[in-house]
């Protein structure tokens, strides 16, 4: 169902997020996160949330509208907060360039710049999770999820399945490192 491939993303976004904390952590403290590694989850955010995750939701969203609006109008403006986080993403790869580059750029700056695309991201996610999505699987009828699945790309997430993208490999890794670190550490 779609509403679990959405949700599948959602939990794929949130390992994401906690790396590039983890990264920016490293940063406070004036170490040197792996700017490979957050320029991949950028990339990611760039690519696939951008172009197939937040399009497929805005396609539910769409028809939530025509089946409940008064839902709908509970959840806002959806397609607005995916251009703020657009925004926000934007945000955070100008400021990781500029501190890539040598620019003249206050950690705090950049910490506070990336920071907010953690809490809004996170926030974002809770709210579909806890509204959005549960508005969706009740007013939707059958023919509405044929209909939105028939507009699907057949895009894999290039992170995780089994069309992963080279260029991922490094985050991919880095991922599955920390998620043994943070294991190891349970036991």
């Amino acid at each position: 169902m779609i509403i679990d491939l959405l949700s599948q993303e959602h939990r794929t976004i949130e390992r994401l997020l906690a790396v590039l904390e983890h990264e920016l952590d490293i940063f406070d403290r004036s170490g040197r996160p792996d700017y490979e590694v957050i320029r991949a989850i950028i990339a990611y955010f760039e690519i696939y949330t951008e172009l197939y995750h937040h399009p497929q939701e805005d396609r539910v969203f769409a028809k939530l509208k025509v089946r409940d609006s008064v839902a709908a109008a509970k959840i806002g403006d959806l397609a607005h907060e995916h251009q703020e986080g657009a925004k926000r993403l934007r945000r955070v790869a100008k400021a990781v360039d500029a501190v890539l580059s040598d620019r003249e750029v206050l950690r705090q700056d950049v910490d506070n710049i990336i920071r907010e695309f953690l809490q809004h991201e996170r926030r974002h996610i809770m709210m579909e999770d806890r509204d959005f999505f549960p508005a969706a699987q009740k007013a939707l009828q059958p023919h509405d999820w044929i209909e939105i699945a028939s507009a699907l790309s057949p895009r894999k997430d290039p992170l995780f399945s089994d069309a992963t993208e080279a260029r991922f490999d490094a985050l991919r890794a880095h991922i599955l490192q920390l998620e043994q670190e943070a294991e190891a550490e349970r036991h």
